[in-house]
């Protein structure tokens, strides 16, 4: 029955015009108070809801927010997802996924979308966010967007982040904190900026702690549980063999955690070993990974916070840019040197 409601018995109901109803459904300003509360009791009162499409035809807004992503980890764009629907919804917006393929031609994949779907804005994950074709594009059609975890040109947009250089120091002085001195580390997909501040972070706390950084100590991931397993294969099936590993993300150091089992390398006394991003799989895995907290959730709804409320655009200023915090998560699998 609420489907049959329309836009006129919300205006009977509280007594104003149809533009009056559509100034407050769009959030509009320059609303009296008054006017406002009695257009939103009408509009509780009979169920209503509008129509999107017929939202964007009435005025410039579409009330789509796009996300485009190219990353291996599924647990990691399914935060993005829901850190940013959570933020859209409170402001009646809908959130459109959209995977890149960031080696094909990027410009040819972006432009019919923005053409087709005319959204309000577009939330762009790693490597995504450093890809200055889809950003030359973007710009061109005057689409605002805002970047996570932005590598390069950070002055360019909008962005949100946390330290990952910091955090990825923290975690390896974690280590080294238990004893350990010989740190394996598996580096993330080379394409993204996480991967190399990560890598940072790890080289600066081994030296600062006065522990040499060895080339066969350190494997190329690319952020999928494959990669992590495999590089772990080649770090641990061998009699000289760290006594921890640090792998970039969380999908890699589970990777790692299978091959120790198949080795039959017990977890933490044996091998250490942590990851990066506390996704679901860190808490699953037993014994659970100690890890790094990303809030990608609330990354992402910050993106989407920039967008709403027009933030992202400045004339004559620095763009934007909002700093998170993370977590170090410590649990069962690392543990004193055995």
């Amino acid at each position: 029955m609420s489907s049959k409601v329309t836009i006129h018995e919300v205006a009977r109901l509280s007594g104003v015009s149809i533009k009056t109803v559509s100034r407050v459904l769009n959030r509009e300003p320059n609303v009296k108070t008054d006017t406002r509360t009695r257009v939103q009791e009408a509009v509780a009162a009979l169920n209503y809801r509008p129509n999107i499409s017929a939202r964007s035809l009435a005025g410039s807004k579409a009330y789509l927010i796009g996300v485009f992503f190219d990353n291996p980890s599924p647990a990691y764009v399914t935060d993005v997802q829901l850190g940013a629907i959570a933020r859209c919804r409170e402001e009646g917006y809908h959130l459109i996924v959209e995977p890149l393929d960031s080696e094909g031609d990027v410009a040819a994949q972006v432009e019919p979308m923005l053409h087709t779907l005319r959204m309000d804005g577009v939330i762009l994950t790693p490597p995504v966010c450093d890809n200055v074709a889809v950003l030359d594009v973007l710009e061109a059609e005057g689409v605002p967007y805002v970047r996570l975890s932005p590598d390069q040109d950070q002055d360019r947009s909008a962005h949100v982040r946390m330290d990952d250089v910091r955090a990825a120091y923290e975690m390896t002085a974690h280590l080294i904190g238990l004893g350990h001195t010989d740190i394996g580390f598996i580096k993330g997909h080379p394409e993204h900026g996480a991967s190399h501040l990560r890598y940072e972070g790890y080289v600066t706390a081994m030296k600062e702690h006065g522990h040499a950084v060895r080339e066969d100590r350190v494997e190329q991931g690319w952020f999928s549980f494959r990669s992590g397993f495999e590089a772990a294969e080649r770090l641990l099936d061998r009699i000289d063999r760290p006594t921890a590993v640090f792998a970039s993300n969380d999908d890699m150091a589970l990777g790692v955690m299978a091959v120790a089992n198949r080795l039959r390398l017990e977890v933490p006394q044996t091998l250490s070993v942590a990851g990066f991003d506390d996704t679901p799989g860190a808490k699953v895995v037993w014994p659970q990974l100690t890890t790094v907290r990303q809030p990608i959730q609330a990354m992402a709804a910050a993106a989407a916070d920039l967008l709403l409320t027009g933030a992202t655009r400045t004339e004559g200023e620095a763009p934007p840019s909002r700093l998170l915090d993370f977590e170090l998560v410590v649990r069962e699998s690392t543990g004193p040197i055995g």
